[in-house]
């Protein structure tokens, strides 16, 4: 079946399936290792590249490609490659298109562990960094320099919600020569397709919203040229980090309701965000649905709807905010975000404890920051949940 004009739901549900001998509803999971040749012939063409056979599911799986291709249709990309984790997509960015020499502008509140990677491992290889607010294209222009070859962008950015504005940053990065690579995991492909918007590579933790099930930990990216895919995938393959048949079984299951989980966790977010808006004891609620958010207007322009992450500051500072996570009860306390389940996290005390204090506060994470996931329960009991644990004395 030709997908490629059917509407977004429809293809989450019939792009990249191959067609399966048995006549499977599904893209069966094919947990092999190998894969036979049907002669010396046939095995030379496909290291050559002459035939489009398997050979080693580290360099590609019949399971893991469906997955790849129906990413790929979705964001408008040339090609699509899954790896094992979040992290291992950023890594596979970092190590295919930087050398020695080579300077990234970054989102100042980029998450933890990629700006980790880039300043304790990566500056040993001779590549740095830059880190601003990439939603005033002015601080980025400023933080450019002639040896800059990627803009990193975040958007929305964890864990503040902070909006780029993707078409003139990629118009500045081609600009100036450089690639820009967007970590898109907060939108999902459903909210927001930076290929289009002139993205060179886009990322996302498949973890979150892309399987929505906290059952799987994966990661994809998605290239713009083929050109620059075909780095992508060779770095994946070297380094190994391949994501399993069973791991992309359950990704590809989960990516066929995206649709349906963003539309219902928006729509509760955009309640619970107004809802918090009025109470005293929140200094601040960052809502890309909201007015008061900074760039409300770009997030109406260059997305397709808010989302469903909400991030707000506590009056009462630290303490405040750890008091809220002792107290939720129908919100799980955890990290990671994009799931059927809601979650709640304190980035200053859990996944930004390891960035100092005076960095945290230089990218806006204040010590009574807490950002919450929503998920698709019902409305109602999660505004009771928050009320309740806001006012328990």
């Amino acid at each position: 079946m030709n997908t490629k004009q059917l509407g977004f739901s429809s293809k989450l549900v019939h792009a990249g399936a191959p067609e399966d001998a048995l006549g499977s509803a599904v893209t069966p999971i094919y947990q092999t290792s190998t894969f036979h040749f049907n002669s010396a012939q046939d095995g030379a063409d496909r290291f050559a590249g002459r035939s489009d056979g398997f050979i080693y599911t580290r360099l590609g799986n019949p399971t893991i490609r469906a997955l790849e291709n129906c990413v790929a249709e979705i964001e408008e990309g040339a090609g699509a490659v899954a790896t094992s984790s979040g992290m291992a997509a950023v890594t596979t960015a970092y190590l295919a298109l930087l050398g020695s020499g080579d300077h990234v502008v970054s989102t100042a509140s980029v998450y933890g562990p990629t700006r980790t990677l880039m300043e304790k491992h990566l500056s040993r290889f001779g590549v740095s960094a830059s880190y601003v607010d990439t939603s005033d294209l002015g601080l980025v222009r400023s933080a450019l320099r002639p040896e800059t070859k990627m803009i990193y962008v975040e958007t929305p950015s964890n864990p503040l919600m902070q909006i780029t504005d993707l078409e003139a940053i990629a118009a500045l990065a081609h600009e100036r020569g450089a690639m820009l690579v967007v970590d898109s995991t907060f939108a999902s492909p459903f909210l927001q397709k930076p290929v289009t918007l002139g993205a060179d590579v886009v990322l996302h933790s498949v973890t979150k919203f892309i399987n929505g099930h906290a059952d799987v930990v994966g990661g994809v990216l998605i290239a713009r040229e083929d050109a620059v895919y075909r780095r992508l995938r060779e770095m994946m393959i070297l380094s190994g980090c391949n994501m399993d048949p069973h791991q992309a079984f359950l990704v590809h299951r989960g990516i066929k309701t995206l649709s349906l989980r963003i539309e219902r966790a928006q729509t509760s977010a955009l309640e619970i965000a107004r809802w918090l808006e009025r109470r005293d004891d929140v200094r601040w609620v960052r809502y890309p649905g909201l007015p008061s958010h900074p760039q409300h207007v770009l997030a109406r322009e260059q997305m397709s709807g808010p989302g469903a992450i909400i991030s707000f500051e506590l009056v009462g500072g630290f303490e405040a905010g750890k008091r809220l996570m002792d107290r939720v009860k129908l919100a799980l306390l955890a990290v990671s975000l994009g799931g059927v389940e809601s979650l709640i996290e304190h980035p200053a005390s859990m996944t930004h404890a390891g960035v100092s204090k005076s960095e945290r506060e230089a990218a806006g994470i204040t010590d009574g920051l807490v950002r919450y996931s929503v998920g698709i329960e019902d409305v109602r009991d999660l505004i009771e949940d928050l009320r309740r644990a806001l006012e328990e004395r």
